[in-house]
């Protein structure tokens, strides 16, 4: 508990020099930061569901070896493609609401949302070829 709030003290600081700022972001001050960790039902409403992009839901949780892998596999890919598509995590130990919403029985799973509705999904670990498809067919290109 002790080791939250102080994570949560330090995410709460403003940021120096060049360094994006840890904290949420709100309207346009989320600068190139295409990944972002769901807060609550209402950011993953505002964020998720409303997002007029297409939003790469990945429901992970910090035990979960496999998630440990995909994760940032999925974040670098994300990343390349510069704000064309969204990426949320969401820990289904602290939003196990969200998880049981979204039907998520293990972890790894990855949705692909568009417009407020799921139009894809996989569990489980993919290798990057996989994963740009993925992306790829999310996008349209």
């Amino acid at each position: 508990m002790a080791q939250r709030l102080a994570l949560q003290r330090l995410l709460s600081l403003p940021a120096r020099g060049s360094l994006a700022s840890h904290g949420r972001a709100l309207g346009t001050s989320a600068g190139r930061r295409s990944t972002f960790n769901v807060q609550d039902g209402s950011d993953f409403q505002d964020r998720v569901v409303n997002s007029p992009k297409p939003v790469v839901v990945d429901f992970h949780a910090q035990w979960c070896g496999p998630c440990k892998i995909l994760g940032p596999r999925l974040e670098k890919l994300v990343a390349k493609l510069e704000g064309k598509v969204l990426m949320a995590k969401v820990d289904i130990d602290d939003h196990t609401d969200l998880a049981i919403e979204y039907e998520v029985s293990a972890v790894p799973t990855v949705l692909a949302m568009k417009n407020g509705d799921v139009v894809d999904k996989f569990v489980g670990i993919k290798d990057e070829d996989q994963l740009e498809a993925f992306l790829k067919k999310l996008i349209g290109a």
